[in-house]
């Protein structure tokens, strides 16, 4: 038998867990690859990204 599935709807906190603090413009950035280099502007870059929402920032050093 295959498993069973809860069907009831999921709460609201459920649903937006931990997103409030990104809509508040409070992300918490995880660098993800670190020194790449851009070939258009000659940079090294650095890519974050926010561990409760996954929007993701690139930085020039």
């Amino acid at each position: 038998m295959g498993e069973v599935l809860p069907f009831r709807k999921p709460r609201v906190s459920e649903r937006f867990k931990g997103l409030s603090f990104c809509r508040s413009g409070f992300h918490k950035w995880v660098i993800v690859k670190d020194q790449h280099f851009d070939a258009r502007q000659g940079k090294l870059i650095t890519l974050f990204q926010c561990r409760r929402c996954g929007k993701t920032k690139v930085e020039l050093l």
